[in-house]
């Protein structure tokens, strides 16, 4: 018994400093390991990050990276307009050709989509064009930031269309004509207040699927790039295959951001040309 003891005596006493810093460690290594893997998240992209605070009393007004894209897409727009105006040519040069065929590329659109009569919204059109195009083709540049990947963004854009249109219904067609576009001339008396409903549903659910279409598909491109270039490097030597798939998308994402822009433009005008078309 007591060769037992002596042995149980000799046992090497365990040190609770070395296990609690070991512990921390651990903890420590989890909490750097999970801060890396939100650094490289795909969403980290569309954060939106104060550049320059602007407080007016309670009021935010602070200029943040979306922002400033909005602001540098904008800015592109006009000083190309003006250096493509400024002189003009017999034979245009390279700048008119391309300001001149997205003149006609947007006139021809009001005029199939809307007619003659549509003439008058051309600004808006074209505004909303090209502030989308640029938006989107700015978001593809590296260290960059996609303003329309906001739904915020998106659905500013989408209710000042909304509110165009519906003002312009009313003062055209007037109070009753605007009821009437929900209500289609023969449809029978018993299902009017059904149809009726589902008119004008689909009328006020106008902003929400221009906004969310447009915001999606922007997201949703850039998400897919970003998880794709993480494999490029984890994968090693195999990351060719990864690099090369990455480039094909990049190209087919300014597709998108083209068309993009195109199909929340044509909308705008289809929606403006049921307005016209109502009695």
């Amino acid at each position: 018994m007591e060769h037992k003891t002596e042995n149980q005596n000799k046992l090497p006493s365990v040190d609770s400093k070395a296990i609690t810093k070991s512990a921390e460690e651990i903890v420590e290594n989890q909490e750097q390991h999970s801060e890396n893997h939100e650094k490289h998240s795909p969403l980290d992209q569309f954060k939106i990050k104060e550049i320059y605070p602007i407080h007016v009393g309670n009021l935010n007004l602070s200029l943040t990276n979306s922002a400033l894209y909005m602001i540098i897409a904008t800015a592109l727009i006009i000083l190309f307009m003006i250096k493509a105006t400024s002189r003009k040519l017999l034979i245009p040069s390279r700048i008119q050709v391309i300001a001149e065929s997205v003149y006609n590329f947007i006139n021809n659109l009001i005029e199939g989509s809307i007619g003659h009569e549509g003439k008058k919204f051309f600004p808006l059109i074209f505004c909303i064009f090209t502030f989308v195009l640029l938006c989107n083709c700015l978001g593809m540049t590296p260290y960059s930031f996609t303003s329309t990947s906001q739904i915020a963004v998106t659905l500013s854009l989408a209710l000042t269309c909304f509110f165009v249109i519906t003002l312009y219904a009313i003062i055209r067609n007037g109070f009753s004509g605007f009821i009437h576009m929900f209500l289609p001339s023969g449809v029978p008396l018993w299902m009017a207040p059904l149809i009726f409903l589902i008119e004008f549903f689909s009328f006020l659910i106008r902003p929400v699927t221009l906004s969310v279409r447009l915001f999606a598909n922007m997201v949703a491109g850039h998400v897919l790039l970003k998880v794709i270039a993480g494999f490029i490097i984890s994968l090693g030597f195999f990351g060719i295959l990864p690099f090369l798939f990455s480039i094909i998308m990049t190209g087919f994402e300014l597709f998108v951001a083209v068309l993009q822009a195109y199909i929340f433009a044509i909308l705008v005008c289809a929606y403006l040309g049921e307005t016209m078309k109502s009695h």
